[in-house]
């Protein structure tokens, strides 16, 4: 396993990392197994959300007795300083433990980072933890580039997280950019919410990039734990069938895959069209049916809610057939 220095936090971790959203389908004790196999095989950074349900509680259950040994993520949705106060405090009591690594603010957009600067935003809640010893650095997670562009400019930012994989490479030149400003890079949806069933080739194409700190594919067994440990030591160049297969992925994809980018939006009636899809990617690529009609019931108005104006299709870069797409996300997540 290779480790690398988390940017400008100083924290040295493994190249690949643990992403806690799946082990909700799991329990404690076979999350407890999974975070010894994965200190087995060199693994020491873990990442989690006060969104993702029980994860937190299982980390911290998981975690008792090896704390010491990893790199522990979490983030909070929370914008105003009195929400991540609380965040921060749950938190330490699901995951059992004084000092959280890294707390990050969650699914910045521009608006949201403003706000959290702004007086009585979050991150007044989080240099006072900083400065309590409760956390020990801060980073951002987002899904639009136009919030990675900010971030960059915020000098509290320690590390951002951001979508990158074979079919999501609209970042590359800002992931660029944290490595010249000694940011720390975190790549999520390395499989494309599960999308890509390549997880070496997928795994290894992300990392082959020398800007990327760290990968953090879902897992919730040893054997995908094995898996992508395979090929995250295997950062060989990749091959011309290998280049010539991501080009074949990429076009199978391309014509109705969403990046999130939400150049769509604002939608006419509302609807969080990335939100849609992305529930409908947990449901059926992770399985997670109850847990993605959760938060999918949340969502103000629904994929059934379209009225078929055909706006957002006209402001999509990637010319997705945004209606169809939603008509079928309403089969699955309106039933």
């Amino acid at each position: 396993m290779e480790y690398r220095y988390l940017g400008k936090t100083g924290l040295k971790i493994s190249r690949l990392g643990f992403g806690g959203i799946p082990i909700q389908r799991v329990d404690q004790e076979k999350t407890k197994s999974l975070m010894e196999k994965l200190l087995s095989l060199g693994v020491n950074y873990i990442d989690t959300a006060r969104g993702y349900t029980v994860s937190e509680e299982y980390l911290g259950y998981a975690l008792s007795g090896i704390r010491d040994k990893f790199i522990l993520a979490t983030k909070s949705m929370a914008r105003t300083r009195e929400a991540m106060e609380k965040d921060i405090e749950i938190s330490l009591k699901n995951l059992k433990t004084d000092t959280i690594d890294l707390y990050q603010v969650h699914n910045a957009s521009v608006s949201d980072l403003d706000a959290v600067s702004a007086p009585g935003g979050a991150l007044e809640a989080l240099f006072e933890a900083k400065e309590k010893g409760k956390i020990s650095h801060i980073g951002v997670t987002m899904h639009s580039k136009e919030a990675f562009e900010k971030a960059l400019s915020l000098d509290w930012v320690e590390t951002i997280m951001f979508p990158y994989n074979l079919v999501e490479t609209h970042g590359e030149d800002l992931i660029q950019k944290c490595k010249e400003k000694n940011i720390g890079f975190i790549v999520m949806k390395p499989l494309a919410g599960g999308a890509l069933e390549n997880a070496d080739l997928a795994i290894r194409y992300i990392l082959n990039n020398d800007a990327v700190s760290v990968v953090i594919p879902g897992m919730y067994d040893e054997k995908e734990a094995e898996q992508n440990v395979r090929a995250a030591e295997n950062i060989s160049p990749l091959t011309e069938a290998e280049k010539a297969e991501i080009e074949r992925i990429r076009k199978e994809l391309g014509n109705e895959f969403c990046r999130r980018c939400n150049y769509c939006q604002p939608c006419t009636v509302g609807i969080n069209i990335s939100g849609v899809f992305l529930f409908e990617g947990y449901l059926k690529r992770y399985g997670l049916g109850e847990w993605a009609k959760g938060r999918y019931e949340t969502l103000n108005k629904k994929a059934k809610d379209c009225i078929e104006c055909g706006v957002c299709e006209t402001r999509c870069p990637y010319n997705l057939p945004i209606r169809q797409m939603l008509k079928r996300a309403s089969l699955s997540m309106d039933e």
